[in-house]
Protein backbone atom coordinates (compact mmCIF):
# COMPACT_ATOMS: atom_id res chain seq x y z
CA UNK A 1 0.00 0.00 0.00
CA UNK A 2 1.42 3.28 -1.09
CA UNK A 3 1.33 5.64 1.97
CA UNK A 4 3.50 8.43 0.71
CA UNK A 5 4.85 10.22 -2.83
CA UNK A 6 8.48 11.28 -2.66
CA UNK A 7 10.41 13.03 -5.12
CA UNK A 8 13.97 13.32 -4.73
CA UNK A 9 15.71 16.25 -4.97
CA UNK A 10 19.67 17.24 -5.04
CA UNK A 11 19.63 20.42 -2.98
CA UNK A 12 19.32 20.51 0.61
CA UNK A 13 16.15 21.10 1.35
CA UNK A 14 13.06 18.71 1.64
CA UNK A 15 9.47 19.77 1.83
CA UNK A 16 7.09 18.09 3.58
CA UNK A 17 3.39 18.53 3.49
CA UNK A 18 1.99 16.20 5.95
CA UNK A 19 -1.71 17.11 6.12
CA UNK A 20 -2.33 17.24 2.20
CA UNK A 21 -3.66 13.69 1.99
CA UNK A 22 -7.57 13.31 1.72
CA UNK A 23 -8.08 9.74 1.46
CA UNK A 24 -9.50 7.46 4.72
CA UNK A 25 -8.98 3.69 4.30
CA UNK A 26 -12.64 1.64 2.96
CA UNK A 27 -12.42 -0.38 6.26
CA UNK A 28 -12.53 2.68 8.75
CA UNK A 29 -14.87 4.86 6.80
CA UNK A 30 -17.69 3.66 9.17
CA UNK A 31 -16.29 4.45 11.94
CA UNK A 32 -16.23 8.61 11.14
CA UNK A 33 -19.63 10.80 11.65
CA UNK A 34 -20.94 11.27 7.91
CA UNK A 35 -19.36 15.33 7.96
CA UNK A 36 -15.62 13.74 8.30
CA UNK A 37 -15.74 12.15 4.97
CA UNK A 38 -15.15 15.56 3.73
CA UNK A 39 -12.46 15.91 5.32
CA UNK A 40 -12.34 19.90 6.06
CA UNK A 41 -9.49 20.33 8.02
CA UNK A 42 -7.34 19.08 5.13
CA UNK A 43 -4.31 21.41 4.09
CA UNK A 44 -6.51 22.32 1.07
CA UNK A 45 -4.09 22.65 -2.29
CA UNK A 46 -0.90 22.97 -0.73
CA UNK A 47 1.12 20.73 -2.90
CA UNK A 48 -0.60 22.66 -6.24
CA UNK A 49 0.79 26.08 -4.57
CA UNK A 50 4.44 24.33 -3.69
CA UNK A 51 4.28 22.64 -7.28
CA UNK A 52 6.88 24.84 -8.20
CA UNK A 53 9.90 22.92 -5.51
CA UNK A 54 10.98 20.41 -8.00
CA UNK A 55 11.73 22.77 -10.51
CA UNK A 56 14.56 24.44 -7.65
CA UNK A 57 16.10 20.75 -7.04
CA UNK A 58 14.49 20.28 -3.43
CA UNK A 59 12.85 17.09 -2.11
CA UNK A 60 9.08 16.93 -1.74
CA UNK A 61 7.23 14.90 0.63
CA UNK A 62 3.25 14.50 0.42
CA UNK A 63 1.11 11.72 2.53
CA UNK A 64 -1.47 9.43 0.73
CA UNK A 65 -4.04 9.77 3.43
CA UNK A 66 -6.11 12.20 5.77
CA UNK A 67 -5.22 13.48 8.85
CA UNK A 68 -8.34 12.36 10.27
CA UNK A 69 -6.80 8.75 10.01
CA UNK A 70 -3.14 9.76 12.14
CA UNK A 71 -1.47 13.26 12.09
CA UNK A 72 1.48 13.00 10.84
CA UNK A 73 2.70 16.13 12.98
CA UNK A 74 1.94 14.47 15.87
CA UNK A 75 4.44 12.83 18.44
CA UNK A 76 3.39 8.60 18.14
CA UNK A 77 3.22 9.12 22.44
CA UNK A 78 0.75 11.73 21.53
CA UNK A 79 1.64 14.53 23.83
CA UNK A 80 0.00 17.64 23.49
CA UNK A 81 1.95 20.21 21.21
CA UNK A 82 0.82 23.54 22.66
CA UNK A 83 0.08 22.40 26.53
CA UNK A 84 -2.80 24.64 28.06
CA UNK A 85 -4.65 25.17 24.75
CA UNK A 86 -7.29 22.87 23.01
CA UNK A 87 -4.83 20.52 20.63
CA UNK A 88 -6.25 17.58 17.96
CA UNK A 89 -4.41 14.43 18.95
CA UNK A 90 -2.25 11.60 17.55
CA UNK A 91 -5.77 10.33 15.79
CA UNK A 92 -7.78 13.20 16.35
CA UNK A 93 -11.61 12.65 17.57
CA UNK A 94 -12.38 16.17 17.13
CA UNK A 95 -12.78 18.30 14.23
CA UNK A 96 -11.01 21.89 14.11
CA UNK A 97 -14.54 23.06 15.57
CA UNK A 98 -14.49 21.17 18.60
CA UNK A 99 -17.27 18.85 17.52
CA UNK A 100 -16.70 14.79 17.68
CA UNK A 101 -15.41 13.43 14.32
CA UNK A 102 -15.91 9.85 14.94
CA UNK A 103 -19.67 8.37 15.74
CA UNK A 104 -20.19 7.44 19.68
CA UNK A 105 -18.27 4.64 20.68
CA UNK A 106 -16.22 4.26 17.34
CA UNK A 107 -13.50 5.88 18.26
CA UNK A 108 -9.93 4.00 17.71
CA UNK A 109 -8.74 1.81 20.83
CA UNK A 110 -4.89 1.48 21.62
CA UNK A 111 -4.76 -1.55 18.95
CA UNK A 112 -6.09 0.28 16.18
CA UNK A 113 -4.17 3.48 16.80
CA UNK A 114 -0.92 1.23 16.91
CA UNK A 115 -1.69 -0.46 13.73
CA UNK A 116 -1.91 3.04 12.58
CA UNK A 117 1.41 4.42 13.55
CA UNK A 118 2.83 0.67 12.09
CA UNK A 119 1.50 1.26 8.93
CA UNK A 120 0.83 5.08 8.13
CA UNK A 121 2.91 7.05 10.59
CA UNK A 122 6.11 5.23 10.94
CA UNK A 123 6.70 4.52 7.40
CA UNK A 124 6.40 8.54 6.65
CA UNK A 125 8.85 9.35 9.29
CA UNK A 126 10.95 6.79 8.37
CA UNK A 127 11.08 8.42 4.68
CA UNK A 128 11.89 11.81 5.65
CA UNK A 129 14.77 11.07 8.14
CA UNK A 130 16.35 8.66 5.20
CA UNK A 131 16.24 12.23 2.54
CA UNK A 132 17.14 14.33 5.45
CA UNK A 133 20.40 12.05 5.95
CA UNK A 134 20.79 11.48 2.33
CA UNK A 135 21.28 15.25 1.28
CA UNK A 136 22.87 16.11 4.87
CA UNK A 137 25.88 13.61 3.30
CA UNK A 138 25.74 15.27 0.14
CA UNK A 139 25.55 18.31 1.04
CA UNK A 140 26.82 18.83 4.53
CA UNK A 141 24.00 20.12 5.88
CA UNK A 142 19.71 19.71 5.00
CA UNK A 143 16.83 22.12 5.84
CA UNK A 144 13.05 20.78 6.29
CA UNK A 145 10.25 23.14 5.51
CA UNK A 146 6.74 21.82 6.71
CA UNK A 147 4.47 23.41 5.09
CA UNK A 148 0.80 23.88 5.99
CA UNK A 149 -2.58 26.17 5.74
CA UNK A 150 -5.07 26.11 8.09
CA UNK A 151 -8.74 28.22 8.19
CA UNK A 152 -8.11 31.92 9.11
CA UNK A 153 -10.56 31.66 12.00
CA UNK A 154 -11.22 29.06 14.24
CA UNK A 155 -12.30 29.81 17.75
CA UNK A 156 -11.85 26.52 19.50
CA UNK A 157 -7.73 26.53 18.72
CA UNK A 158 -6.90 30.47 18.82
CA UNK A 159 -8.76 33.74 19.66
CA UNK A 160 -9.46 35.92 16.91
CA UNK A 161 -8.30 36.00 13.30
CA UNK A 162 -4.72 34.69 12.78
CA UNK A 163 -1.61 36.41 10.59
CA UNK A 164 -1.60 34.94 7.22
CA UNK A 165 2.09 33.91 7.31
CA UNK A 166 2.82 32.06 10.21
CA UNK A 167 6.70 31.50 10.48
CA UNK A 168 7.75 28.51 13.39
CA UNK A 169 11.36 27.74 14.35
CA UNK A 170 10.40 26.52 18.03
CA UNK A 171 11.29 29.83 19.63
CA UNK A 172 14.35 30.00 17.41
CA UNK A 173 15.80 26.59 18.66
CA UNK A 174 14.80 23.80 15.14
CA UNK A 175 17.14 25.86 12.87
CA UNK A 176 20.25 28.40 13.17
CA UNK A 177 20.00 31.89 13.87
CA UNK A 178 21.25 33.41 10.59
CA UNK A 179 18.68 30.96 8.63
CA UNK A 180 15.71 32.16 10.94
CA UNK A 181 16.86 35.70 10.58
CA UNK A 182 16.83 35.46 6.84
CA UNK A 183 13.23 33.81 6.40
CA UNK A 184 11.82 36.26 8.75
CA UNK A 185 13.21 39.05 6.97
CA UNK A 186 11.53 37.62 3.55
CA UNK A 187 8.03 38.17 5.34
CA UNK A 188 9.13 41.64 7.07
CA UNK A 189 10.06 42.62 3.70
CA UNK A 190 6.44 42.53 2.15
CA UNK A 191 3.50 44.06 3.01
CA UNK A 192 0.69 42.25 1.63
CA UNK A 193 -0.10 39.65 3.74
CA UNK A 194 0.09 40.00 7.64
CA UNK A 195 3.12 37.66 9.16
CA UNK A 196 4.53 36.40 12.06
CA UNK A 197 7.39 34.98 13.36
CA UNK A 198 6.86 32.06 16.24
CA UNK A 199 3.30 33.28 17.17
CA UNK A 200 0.89 30.69 18.14
CA UNK A 201 1.91 27.91 15.74
CA UNK A 202 5.74 27.68 16.59
CA UNK A 203 5.96 24.25 14.76
CA UNK A 204 4.53 20.81 15.78
CA UNK A 205 6.32 17.59 16.03
CA UNK A 206 8.04 17.44 12.87
CA UNK A 207 9.88 20.52 13.29
CA UNK A 208 10.58 20.37 17.01
CA UNK A 209 11.91 16.68 16.15
CA UNK A 210 14.33 17.46 13.07
CA UNK A 211 15.11 20.48 13.69
CA UNK A 212 18.92 19.78 15.14
CA UNK A 213 21.23 22.91 14.21
CA UNK A 214 23.87 21.44 16.16
CA UNK A 215 24.41 18.61 13.34
CA UNK A 216 23.78 20.81 10.76
CA UNK A 217 19.78 19.87 10.15
CA UNK A 218 17.38 22.73 10.70
CA UNK A 219 13.61 22.63 10.82
CA UNK A 220 10.99 25.39 10.02
CA UNK A 221 7.14 25.35 9.39
CA UNK A 222 5.15 27.77 7.76
CA UNK A 223 1.63 27.85 8.76
CA UNK A 224 -0.56 29.42 6.29
CA UNK A 225 -4.06 30.89 6.32
CA UNK A 226 -6.62 29.40 3.34
CA UNK A 227 -7.49 33.13 2.44
CA UNK A 228 -3.99 33.68 0.80
CA UNK A 229 -4.53 31.38 -1.79
CA UNK A 230 -8.38 29.59 -1.50
CA UNK A 231 -12.24 29.88 -0.39
CA UNK A 232 -12.33 29.47 3.11
CA UNK A 233 -15.91 27.65 3.15
CA UNK A 234 -17.08 24.64 1.15
CA UNK A 235 -16.16 23.60 -1.06
CA UNK A 236 -12.70 24.88 -0.88
CA UNK A 237 -12.47 26.14 -4.12
CA UNK A 238 -8.31 26.61 -5.01
CA UNK A 239 -8.17 30.73 -6.09
CA UNK A 240 -5.49 30.91 -8.95
CA UNK A 241 -5.34 34.80 -8.95
CA UNK A 242 -4.87 35.02 -5.04
CA UNK A 243 -2.44 32.11 -5.11
CA UNK A 244 -0.37 34.27 -7.90
CA UNK A 245 -0.54 36.58 -5.11
CA UNK A 246 1.45 34.29 -2.40
CA UNK A 247 3.66 32.17 -4.81
CA UNK A 248 6.19 34.75 -5.23
CA UNK A 249 6.65 35.02 -1.00
CA UNK A 250 6.84 31.48 -0.67
CA UNK A 251 9.41 31.08 -3.92
CA UNK A 252 11.60 33.67 -2.26
CA UNK A 253 11.11 31.49 1.16
CA UNK A 254 11.98 28.30 -0.63
CA UNK A 255 14.93 30.19 -3.03
CA UNK A 256 16.60 31.56 0.61
CA UNK A 257 17.06 28.20 2.12
CA UNK A 258 18.30 26.99 -0.86
CA UNK A 259 20.70 28.94 -1.06
CA UNK A 260 21.49 29.21 2.97
CA UNK A 261 24.93 27.79 3.60
CA UNK A 262 25.95 26.82 7.23
CA UNK A 263 28.96 28.90 8.69
CA UNK A 264 32.46 27.43 8.08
Amino acid sequence: MTIYTLHRGHLPLVVSLPHVGIELPDDQRWRYVERALDVEDTDWHLEKLYDFVRELGASLIVPRFSRYLIDLNRPREDTPMYPGMNNTELCPTRFFTGDPLYRDGSAPDAAEIAGRIQHCWQPYHDALRAELDRLRGLQGHAILFDGHSIKSELPWLFDGRLPELNLGTVSGSSCAPALRSALAGVLAAQSRFSQVVDGRFKGGYTTRHYGDPDHEVHAIQLEMCWSCYMQETAPYVYEPERARSVQPVLRQLIETMLAWRPRG
